[in-house]
């Protein structure tokens, strides 16, 4: 079961933190949240899911930034949020959808018990200017059933977007990384 714009307002503080919060963008059965004013794409041609993937960071301007398609960017929410007794989910809204403006590619679901920014794969259907605190996706909360067991992974407490770390999955003691370190500031995570 969804819970309701006015069961989010009413949980705020309890099970459901979202900062900064705006109560204005509250709706009828979600929340909306907006994005932050930095991406990240991908520096590699192939993607490897064993290994650290190089990136570039971008800083979206004032005046806006166009995406052009086939590239995939990374980005995230410029509020952070904590959902303890829930599943949090977010979707794009509407009319960032209508301008063909996908705002993940799978990972829309969240975890029990997640606390972090929601990383945003964002990837258009044509050329699309966005800018920075546009809101862009919103969240939405599902009641859960049974013993509750928070999440607990390698994205927990997040403070940056975050590119995939499969290969900490793949890799767990980080043996067969043969990529010499760069600075690129989103370095292997130490979870």
């Amino acid at each position: 079961m969804i819970i309701s714009g006015k069961e989010i307002l009413r949980r705020m503080g309890d099970d459901i933190y979202i900062d900064p919060f705006d109560p204005a963008r509250i709706n009828p059965n979600s929340y909306n949240l907006s994005l932050h004013n930095e991406l990240i794409v991908y520096e590699e041609v192939v993607l490897d899911m064993a290994k650290a993937n190089r990136v570039r960071r971008i800083t979206i301007p004032e005046e806006g930034l166009v995406l052009s398609t086939n590239q995939l960017y990374l980005g995230r929410t410029a509020e952070r949020t904590i959902t303890q007794n829930h599943v949090p989910q977010i979707e794009g809204r509407s009319s960032v959808g209508r301008l063909g403006l996908f705002v993940h590619v799978t990972a829309g679901f969240g975890d029990v018990g997640f606390a972090g920014y929601w990383t945003l794969e964002l990837f258009a259907v044509q050329p699309v200017r966005i800018y920075p605190g546009i809101e862009i996706c919103q969240i939405i909360y599902h009641e859960l059933a049974g013993e509750v067991e928070e999440y607990s992974s390698k994205y927990q407490h997040n403070h940056d977007i975050q590119p995939s770390l499969m290969f900490e999955e793949l890799d767990p003691e980080h043996q067969n990384d043969p990529q010499l370190p760069l600075d690129f500031g989103l370095e292997r995570s130490h979870s």
